[in-house]
């Protein structure tokens, strides 16, 4: 993957992170963009509720992992920092 490549699908990523981030925080937690490997895996921070809740990892991989792999089959995993 080339820098203008894993540029432009970073872009896209954040794109569907923006489009999720209301659902987030209506239950006061967030997310936020950290970086993406070369090999296509996204990692994210989640903030607020969401850093401490006992359903993170539940609501990081089959809510915001599936959303975005959903968007863009490329993307191997979401991760969490």
């Amino acid at each position: 993957m080339t820098p203008e490549e894993k540029q432009a699908l970073e872009i896209k990523v954040k794109e569907v992170l923006e489009q999720i981030r209301p659902y987030l925080q209506s239950d006061g937690g967030d997310l936020k963009f950290v970086n993406m490997t070369d090999d296509k895996v996204v990692y994210v921070e989640l903030q607020g509720h969401c850093g401490t809740c006992p359903h993170a990892m539940m609501t990081l991989k089959q809510g915001v992992e599936q959303a975005v792999i959903e968007a863009l089959p490329e993307i191997k995993s979401v991760e969490r920092v």
